[in-house]
């Protein structure tokens, strides 16, 4: 099933990321292919205000949102149950004496020695996907206040609904993504527990016992590489609160929702685009979080990347149409790049 379920969030995302690819390919054959992608993907600002067909209000982003946080949460508190109960701290007194055990049975030791291994292994894995699916709630949660609190969508705003079903798409398989290595015995885990539940009843389930420190004293234990991911999916979380503040000043007051003015500050003073760059960060910061080795999680980055320079190329295009005095120094989402 492991492979099963990698393998279809894999081919979902290699899917989203080659339309996106050959779109931006500087051909004169492909602008009708271009121009086609585009249509689906425009919303807000950048789409014509007479096209109505086939579209949702863009206020309707809050949805992506509330799923994100449900989804997120939910896969959050499961594998945090499944990695308190079946992968916890290896006391030391408890090692020793096994490995004493061990020493006495002679042609056992290296046998010992390996599985003790792959548990550690297995024990780190398990925690490693509970601090990377952390930070994916610590951003949705924030992305969620935004839609509600910072954004004052125009009534006349729009997306494509094949850009809304993208989205709820997206925000249901990027957290599955961030532990589709371990899901399938964490969702078995919770299924032998909702199963004993039904049979037993209430009465005769046996305690669970919760110990603070003993869920997140596994933290502690993590990688070097882990701390710096997270240091980086920080940074980028930061800019990107502050640029979706900018934005949202812009259009304080009610009569002012169907203006646009050029914004200024933080990172839009180098781009056009900051809080997609400062999106990029994030998902970088998951991706060195995680460890790097899952290619599920490289391919969710390059479609995050793909997907955000395709939008970044097309906003840029029109703030340099809407504005005659808009900053030529500013790329559209690289700097000193593109």
């Amino acid at each position: 099933m492991e492979s099963w379920l990698a393998g279809l969030l894999r081919a979902a995302w290699v899917a989203g990321i080659l339309p996106l690819i050959i779109a931006s390919l500087p051909s004169s054959r492909l602008n009708s292919f271009h121009g086609a992608l585009l249509g689906f993907a425009k919303r807000g600002k950048i789409m014509q205000s007479s096209s109505h067909k086939f579209t949702v209000p863009q206020r309707f982003f809050c949805h992506f949102y509330v799923v994100a946080v449900v989804w997120t949460t939910l896969l959050l508190f499961t594998l945090w149950a499944y990695a308190y109960k079946m992968a916890p701290s290896v006391s030391e007194p408890s090692l020793y004496s096994t490995i004493a055990s061990h020493l006495t049975g002679g042609s056992h030791m290296f046998s010992f020695h390996k599985s003790h291994l792959t548990l550690l292994q297995h024990r780190h894995r398990v925690w490693s996907s509970v601090f990377v699916l952390l930070l994916m709630e610590i951003h949705v949660v924030r992305r969620l206040i935004e839609t509600i609190y910072t954004f004052q969508y125009s009534p006349s705003a729009g997306m494509h609904i094949f850009g809304y079903l993208t989205g709820l798409f997206f925000y249901t398989a990027a957290p599955l993504s961030l532990c589709c290595t371990l899901a399938p015995e964490v969702f078995g885990f919770a299924a032998a527990l909702v199963a004993e539940f039904i049979v037993k009843g209430k009465r005769q389930m046996p305690a669970f016992e919760f110990e603070l420190w003993e869920s997140v004293n596994p933290f502690l234990k993590l990688r070097w590489f882990q701390w710096i991911g997270a240091a980086i999916f920080l940074w980028g979380w930061m800019h990107q609160r502050c640029c979706h503040a900018i934005l949202g000043s812009l259009r304080e007051r009610a009569e002012q929702i169907d203006e646009y003015v050029i914004p200024h500050g933080d990172w839009f003073e180098i781009v056009s685009c900051p809080h997609y760059l400062a999106e990029i960060v994030i998902y970088a910061g998951l991706l060195v979080a995680s460890g790097g080795t899952d290619i599920t999680i490289w391919l969710l980055f390059a479609f995050v990347v793909a997907n955000l320079v395709f939008a970044a190329a097309e906003t840029q295009r029109w703030y340099i149409r809407k504005f005659d005095n808009y900053p030529s120094n500013r790329y559209a989402i690289i700097p000193y790049v593109y």
